[in-house]
């Protein structure tokens, strides 16, 4: 790996990004690097014609799909962003590419939207899933609206069962890490808990586990969230129209509206998202946690499950 390259990922590090998404920055630098080296540039030299070049490399070679090279530019941006840090090069030349082709555009408000079910069905997600490990991880993501980095990492020690409330493991998005969950999702976690005894082969601290004993990774959970959709009609994975579409992530938009709808302050939403409260006056404003927790079980649905 090219020594800028690795620099980089080595300052991803050490800003404290996810370790999953470490690799990821690189391997996509790196494929960069090799589209320059066969123009006889290297990566100090790139400019807006070579930038423009790799959209159609990644469009018209590679079949990407337009989330797909957002996505390389928005990795590429932090890089030059990294070398524009260090005095490497003058300026970011990613910038102005992303604005001038890679811009979305609203059309006339249709869209598209990521999709939301009802009470009703959410509860039919969880209850069509007959494995108890599945059940118990839509159902924490639904009633805790916690995101999938931030359940693989759980372990079970993190789980308080008295107090029904987790503990997550602290990152850069989140602010709050205290999450509570009601007696639904008690009853089904104490039995996974039990069913876990069984299948942790590997004597490991991890509150899902894969099939092999192992933690269970990100592409475990979009799978069987998905399969799960997929087979009561609520994902079709052929379609292009992101409302066809159910992810993870659908759970905590499920969550955040729910519990709006119901009623919910949305200072008290927001703590229970992590997310950060910008108004000056949320600085002095500090949530007591029993009156967070009664609230929430006064507002989180009641699925059935």
């Amino acid at each position: 790996m090219d020594r800028l390259i690795q620099d980089f990922v080595n300052d991803c590090a050490l800003r404290g990004m996810s370790s999953r998404s470490i690799p990821h920055y690189g391997y996509i630098t790196k494929i960069f690097e090799g589209y320059l080296n066969a123009k006889g540039v290297g990566l100090k030299d790139a400019n807006k014609d070579h930038l423009r070049g790799f959209i159609e490399y990644l469009r018209l070679e590679k079949g990407a799909a337009r989330k797909t090279i957002e996505n390389y530019f928005a990795v590429l941006s932090t890089f030059y962003d990294y070398l524009t840090f260090e005095g490497i090069v003058s300026s970011n030349p990613v910038l102005p590419i992303r604005r001038r082709y890679l811009k979305r555009y609203k059309d006339n408000g249709s869209a598209q939207e990521r999709q939301l079910i009802s009470a009703e069905d959410m509860g039919r997600l969880i209850n069509s899933e007959m494995d108890i490990r599945n059940k118990a991880i839509i159902t924490l993501l639904a009633k805790t609206g916690i995101r999938r980095n931030e359940l693989i990492t759980l372990d079970v020690d993190d789980l308080d069962l008295v107090e029904m409330k987790i503990r997550l493991k602290p990152t850069a998005k989140r602010t709050n890490r205290i999450v509570f969950f009601d007696a639904e999702s008690a009853f089904i976690l104490r039995r996974w808990l039990k069913a876990r005894e069984c299948r942790n082969i590997r004597g490991i601290n991890a509150l899902f586990l894969n099939a092999k004993g192992g933690r269970l990774e990100r592409g475990g959970i979009l799978q069987l969230v998905r399969q799960a959709a997929e087979r009561i009609g609520l994902h079709d994975s052929f379609s292009k129209k992101m409302e066809d579409h159910f992810s993870p992530h659908c759970c905590r938009h499920w969550f955040t509206t729910y519990l709006r709808r119901a009623g919910m302050p949305r200072e008290f939403i927001q703590e229970l998202r992590g997310d950060v409260r910008k108004e000056a006056i949320d600085i002095y404003d500090h949530i007591d946690k029993k009156e967070l927790k009664e609230s929430y079980l006064a507002h989180m649905p009641q699925l059935g499950i």
